[in-house]
């Protein structure tokens, strides 16, 4: 018995959850190293990004006989210049448009009571309980207003504590494009030649999977973005540029992110124009299939051989664990976590095959 698969399969299960299980009594002693790494983490993530934006920027450079301190210069000179053409000519408009946007809320507010009155008093007859829902929204909208805004400002304050930690991603990801060929080298320098191979072919695998979700994902996101901004610039809808901001940000979150950007983009059309809302809805359709078919295939390929959904699963599950966070980087996470066990699956099944091998 000892032997089988099932009872060294099983074996495994119960020692993983005998260890999350004495993790968990003894929380108190990993509580200093949370919270270090919490510290840390916004700056080690933000310059990890960074880092597969910028690292094939740095080796073409180093093709032309840069030196590779030189090109990383010359990285950090893009990225500030990329910075200052932002804050100079895109941030003041957006931050207007935002502004702008905000001062009309109360405008918009007004506009949907009338519009919710005018239902109820008309011919159009609503269901008690759908009655009953809008009396109660339209009683509380004042106070359902100020909560989405006091929400934006608690955020915006999120926004700023994160902004104060993304000082140090300079300094990380200086370092990280500077040494980071010697990772690998020093992790596998313990082990023997064979599995020091095997180590070195499961993180190349877990490089090129972070590789292609994160610089495809980046720039599926700016293209999808700039798209949206000139379908809205098209049909003369309002805030058009914060709205395209919105929507690039927003589909950084796989599969849910462009439901949410369309969202405030249908609002402020509504309240233009209620025909507005059409074009709009036809602005994104288009936007999302010239995306889906055209962009994101050529982009991101098939590196990461996801079912959508899997995709779906994936992301509910990890939002209702860790909310936005985990939204944001379930996808990436899951797809590690299968690199890694499909690798150990292959090296296993290889090892065995090599054992009949040997046998016959």
């Amino acid at each position: 018995m000892l032997q089988k698969r099932w009872f060294h399969v099983l074996t495994f299960f119960i020692m993983l959850f005998l260890l999350i299980w004495l993790i968990s009594v003894t929380d108190f002693v990993f509580q200093p190293l949370f919270q270090y790494l919490g510290a840390v983490a916004i700056p080690i993530i933000g310059a990890g990004i960074l880092f597969y934006v910028t690292k094939p920027v740095v080796h073409l450079l180093m093709r032309f006989k840069i030196n590779k301190t030189l090109a990383i210069v010359i990285v950090f000179l893009l990225l500030i210049g990329i910075g200052t053409f932002i804050s100079l000519f895109i941030a003041p408009i957006a931050q207007r448009q935002f502004t702008n946007l905000i001062d009309n809320i109360p405008v918009m507010v007004e506009w949907a009571q009338d519009l919710i009155e005018k239902f109820q008093s008309g011919k159009f007859v609503f269901p008690e309980e759908v009655n009953n829902a809008i009396n109660d929204f339209t009683n509380n909208l004042q106070q359902h207003t100020e909560s989405v805004i006091n929400y934006l400002f608690g955020f915006i304050g999120q926004i700023i504590s994160v902004v104060t930690a993304l000082v140090l991603v300079p300094f990380f990801l200086f370092f990280m494009l500077k040494d980071g060929d010697k990772l690998v080298p020093f992790v596998t320098q313990i082990f023997s030649k064979k599995k020091a191979d095997n180590l070195r072919s499961l993180l190349h695998k877990v490089d090129e999977v972070l590789t292609s979700f994160i610089q495809g994902q980046l720039i599926v996101s700016f293209v999808l973005g700039l798209l949206l901004y000139i379908g809205y610039l098209i049909i003369g809808l309002n805030y058009s540029l914060t709205l395209g901001i919105f929507g690039m940000v927003m589909n950084v979150v796989p599969f849910i992110g462009p439901f949410i950007a369309v969202t405030p983009a249908l609002i402020v059309g509504a309240f233009q124009d209620p025909m507005m809302i059409i074009w709009v809805s036809l602005v994104t359709l288009i936007a999302q299939q010239l995306e889906s078919n055209f962009i994101s295939p050529n982009v991101m390929g098939r590196a990461l051989e996801m079912h959508p959904l899997t995709i779906i699963t994936v992301i509910l599950a990890a939002g209702s664990i860790a909310g936005f966070v985990g939204i944001l980087f379930a996808v990436p996470f899951y797809a590690v976590i299968k690199t890694i066990i499909i690798h150990f699956y292959q090296t296993y099944k290889a090892s065995k095959d090599n054992e009949e091998d040997a046998l016959i």
